[in-house]
């Protein structure tokens, strides 16, 4: 669990200190560890700005105080995350990727960050050790597509659990795998595409 940061340094709102590579170097990175790790990437190229942004606007961020992202990648999520947090908010971020969660750790220092080089499964009990209530939001680009049967149930059911009452689950994914998986144990799951991304993205919104 790390929330230090070395390198170079950027203020921005709310406190944060972000210090990142290059674009060109963040897009080399993240594609060289796609070659690596194809499936638990998912794809070459981070999400674009416009699923960040359709993604984002569905929380109330004025009440929201517990957000938990499930693999940040290169932050591409986490920094906006970040942005509109509330000061008195947390955001507990699961990565698994050893060079996506040194990156993070070199290029984020936001005493509201919780970074933690581990799986989603474990969400219940890190909350528990963190003394952190049920979730407000939970956000997902983990791709189902690739991740294991029994993983897949695993994962949206203990989300399902880390939730608060109403609290909400939104995934972003480039194929519908997540679909009948959401749909079993949160029944209702609303659907939206985001068309300005490399591969249209869908989108996945339901609330506990």
């Amino acid at each position: 669990m790390r929330t230090t940061a070395n390198g170079s340094e950027t203020s921005s709102r709310n406190g944060a200190i972000n210090g990142q590579a290059s674009w060109p170097a963040q897009l080399f990175l993240f594609a060289r560890n796609f070659v690596k790790h194809p499936t638990m990437i998912g794809w070459m190229f981070p999400s674009s700005q416009f699923v960040v942004e359709e993604v984002l606007k569905q929380i109330d961020w004025a009440n929201t105080r517990t957000i938990v992202e499930y693999g940040p990648g290169l932050g591409t999520f986490t920094r906006p995350i970040l942005e509109r947090m509330r000061p008195d908010a947390t955001l507990v971020a699961f990565e698994t990727n050893d060079e996506f969660y040194g990156y993070l750790t070199r290029s984020l220092n936001d005493p509201r960050l919780r970074l933690l080089h581990g799986s989603a499964t474990g969400i219940n009990a890190v909350l528990q050790d963190l003394r952190l209530p049920p979730a407000d939001c939970v956000i997902s680009g983990i791709p189902f597509k690739t991740l294991r049967e029994e993983l897949r149930r695993e994962v949206v059911r203990e989300t399902y659990s880390a939730l608060r009452p109403q609290g909400q689950f939104l995934v972003y994914q480039l194929s519908g795998a997540v679909r009948p998986y959401l749909e079993r144990v949160f029944g209702r799951v609303e659907r939206d595409f985001e068309l300005l991304n490399i591969l249209p993205a869908r989108l996945y919104y339901c609330a506990r």
